[in-house]
């Protein structure tokens, strides 16, 4: 059966990209190679503890002026990332320590606790600890 393999997050400069996913949130660096024939590199990342084989992060260098514009909104201003933890509080603590820009305080909602942050570039975030017995909590992995 086919499964999603990647999702694309245009970002303005592979090295800030990375300085801040891998430096910042602490994710993995999964592969970095350099496409000569595109001129481009082949840059994925993932959360930690990601399983192999599950969804990664490709990071996607903008290369048109519509890709540049599109760099911090790719959804047009709603969250489009959502990271899903076993300890909410640790992690935004640990978040909150590395300089994370906090957009909306951490909040009890039905589905969990959750607070939104913005990436560097402006691409907002749910940080999520589902609520046991929610759907999705299960797909927490850690």
């Amino acid at each position: 059966m086919p499964h999603l393999a990647h999702i694309a997050l245009v970002v303005r400069d592979y090295d800030e990209a990375l300085a801040f996913y891998v430096g910042k949130l602490g994710f993995e660096l999964v592969e970095d190679s350099y496409q000569p024939a595109q001129d481009k590199r082949w840059v994925i990342i993932r959360p930690p503890g990601t399983p192999v084989g599950a969804t990664t992060i490709l990071l996607a260098r903008a290369s048109t002026p519509e890709q540049v514009a599109r760099v911090g909104d790719q959804v047009g201003g709603r969250v489009s990332f959502f990271l899903a933890t076993d300890d909410f509080a640790r992690d935004h603590a640990r978040f909150t320590a590395a300089g994370v820009t906090w957009v909306r305080a951490p909040a009890d909602q039905p589905y969990g606790r959750v607070a939104v942050f913005a990436d560097l570039y402006g691409n907002l975030w749910d940080l999520i600890e589902y609520a046991a017995g929610h759907p999705a909590a299960g797909a927490t992995r850690r």
